[in-house]
C-alpha cells in the first residue's frame, strides 16, 4: 500500500497570503500614523485653547482689579428732604438771564442772575466764572470750592466725597473758609475736608427739587479752561 507524501499549498497560495498580510500591516501603520496625527492635532488645540483662555484670563483679572481699585464716586439721593445739616446758610436770590458780570450777594455766589449758558460740571482745576457756575446751581448741582493753598490730599479728600454728576469743583479766591458748598440758595462754608457735614450737605441739596429749573442738563453748556 503506498503512502501518500504531504504537499504544502501552492506557490501562488502563498504569494496571495503575504501580499494580503502586507497589506494588513501597511493599513495598520496608517492608522496607527493617521491616530497619532490627530491626538497631535488635538494636543496643539488644546494648548492654544489654554494659552488663549489664559490670556482671556489675565486680561478679565486685570479689568476687574482696575474696577476695584479704580477711586469710585460718592452716591448720594437725588431730591431734598427737608434735612437739617447744621451750619448750612439760606438766602432767597433771584434768578433771570445776563449778559455781563453781576455782582453777587456771597461769595461765593449761591444763586442770583447768571449767564444764559449754564457751567458744564465737572471737576475744574481752575477757577470758574461764576455766572456760569450758578446757572449750574439752578438746575440743581452743587459747586464745591476750596482755597487755591489748600492741600493736595485735601483736595484729594473733597474728591473723594463727591458724585460722579451735577456737581462742580474748583478753586476759588478769597472764600471765607478754606471749603465752601454751595448749591441754590444754601450754602455750608467748612474749615476741612474731612467735615462730617459735607456729605450731609451733599446728600440733602445735591439734584434738589428746590431750585428754579430741577432736572435741567448739566453738560451741553459751557466748559471753562482746567476742566478734567
Amino acid at each position: 500500500m503506498s503512502r501518500k507524501s504531504k504537499q504544502g499549498p501552492p506557490p501562488m497560495a502563498v504569494d496571495a497570503t503575504e501580499r494580503a498580510a502586507k497589506r494588513e500591516e501597511r493599513e495598520t501603520q496608517r492608522m496607527a500614523k493617521a491616530d497619532e496625527a490627530a491626538r497631535r492635532r488635538k494636543q496643539k488645540a488644546l494648548a492654544r485653547q489654554l494659552r488663549t483662555g489664559g490670556i482671556a484670563a489675565a486680561v478679565v483679572a486685570l479689568l476687574v482689579a482696575a474696577y476695584l481699585f479704580m477711586p469710585q464716586s460718592a452716591s448720594y439721593t437725588a431730591g431734598s428732604e427737608g434735612r437739617f445739616v447744621d451750619g448750612v446758610l439760606t438766602f432767597s436770590n433771584g434768578t433771570g438771564h445776563v449778559t455781563g458780570p453781576v455782582a453777587y450777594a456771597q461769595t461765593p455766589p449761591a444763586g442770583g442772575e447768571h449767564n444764559a449758558t449754564w457751567l458744564n460740571c465737572g471737576i475744574y482745576t481752575e477757577a470758574v466764572p461764576n455766572e456760569f457756575a450758578v446757572h449750574a446751581l439752578e438746575h440743581g448741582a452743587v459747586w464745591v470750592t476750596y482755597d487755591p493753598g489748600l492741600s493736595e490730599p485735601d483736595v484729594e479728600m473733597l474728591r473723594s466725597l463727591l458724585p460722579s454728576t451735577y456737581i462742580v469743583m474748583s478753586p476759588y479766591v478769597g472764600l471765607p473758609t478754606p471749603v465752601v458748598l454751595s448749591a441754590w440758595n444754601a450754602q455750608l462754608r467748612v474749615d476741612s475736608a474731612t467735615d462730617p457735614r459735607i456729605p450731609l450737605f451733599l446728600e440733602e441739596y445735591w439734584r434738589s427739587q428746590r431750585v428754579p429749573e430741577p432736572g435741567a442738563l448739566c453738560s451741553g453748556g459751557y466748559s471753562a479752561p482746567g476742566r478734567s
